[in-house]
């Protein structure tokens, strides 16, 4: 082995404990949806139609914002 160089350790021991080497990172794509909005949530969607039917919309805020929130969590900017 004597025919391999060594490699220089001095920059590693030239950081201080405050210094950090920070990577760069990668931007996180947006996750697309896997489903048409039309075809996600359909538990939610029929108790928020069917109590918008019985209601009107001022009397199911709960079952359109469940709506939404799941619609969220399947990937849907609403």
């Amino acid at each position: 082995m004597a025919g391999l160089p060594l490699q220089n350790s001095a920059p590693a021991l030239a950081l201080s404990g405050s210094m950090q080497v920070v990577e760069p990172t990668k931007p996180v794509p947006e996750s697309k949806p896997k489903k048409r909005i039309c075809c996600a949530c359909p538990e939610t969607k029929r108790l928020r139609d069917e109590c918008m039917v019985e209601h009107g919309e001022s009397g199911c805020a709960k079952w359109i914002e469940a709506h939404r929130l799941c619609l969220r969590a399947e990937g849907f900017n609403v």
